[in-house]
């Protein structure tokens, strides 16, 4: 049974959404501030176990959550985060994103868009922990940067790089297919399963974000936008004759 912890501070929201998820067969625990989700974290971990999803309010009291998802990926934890918040600027987006989160869910939101994200951030979860340690070992290299997908940590000129899972599946296909127009559609399906699509502007962000990362000093970018059409990896687009 997967094990979810739901992190916020409105009771009333953690008390229907705990028994939500109870109903679908998921293990919850529930934490109504920062340092309790992080404690809640920790007394698993001292149990050796791991929680297989965190449901994270972003206005938390004593520590946001933006903080607890800092601090977890600080320490090297890849459970998947799921921001539910009232904020929905693309710049928030981009903070929370960067903060290490997995998906990012608005307030208010529909029940079932919250079940199809949770069971697609879990699926993704089982994927990757069933994933045969041969295939992990595998490093992929190209223009100077390379990608341990065991570790989710890429390298660029001699500096490691700490990459949340969403950072590390979008990194693994974009180098997987170089030189060539990756669609829009393209990558979302192969990111997001058909129906737990998020908006367009996560993809962006998402983007935005990775090439930040990876941006090398005094090198050419490696991902370039083809407006109107998706995106392409390399230092050198080529254009059709």
């Amino acid at each position: 049974m997967s094990q979810i912890l739901l992190v916020d501070d409105e009771v009333e929201l953690t008390d229907a959404l705990s028994r939500l998820l109870k109903r679908e067969g998921y293990g919850v625990d529930v934490a109504n501030d920062g340092e309790a989700a992080l404690l809640a974290v920790q007394r698993q971990i001292g149990q050796g176990l791991l929680y297989d999803l965190l449901i994270l309010d972003w206005m938390l009291p004593k520590l946001s959550g933006i903080e607890v998802c800092q601090e977890l990926r600080s320490q090297s934890q890849l459970t998947p985060v799921l921001f539910l918040t009232a904020k929905d600027t693309l710049d928030d987006r981009v903070q929370g994103l960067d903060a290490g989160a997995d998906d990012y869910l608005v307030k208010p939101f529909e029940l079932r868009e919250l079940l199809a994200r949770v069971r697609a951030l879990l699926r993704r979860s089982e994927q990757f922990s069933q994933t045969s340690p041969e295939s992990l070992s595998q490093r992929i290299q190209m223009e100077g940067l390379e990608l341990d997908l065991e570790s989710q940590i890429a390298y660029c000129q001699g500096q490691a790089i700490t990459l949340s899972e969403k950072e590390s599946q979008l990194l693994t296909y974009l180098m997987q297919h170089p030189h060539q127009l990756l669609t829009h559609d393209q990558i979302y399906q192969h990111l997001w399963p058909s129906g737990d699509q998020p908006s367009s502007n996560v993809l962006a962000a998402q983007i935005r974000l990775l090439r930040r990362k990876i941006a090398a000093k005094n090198s050419p970018p490696l991902i370039h936008t083809i407006y109107g059409k998706g995106y392409w990896f390399g230092s050198k687009v080529e254009t059709e004759p």
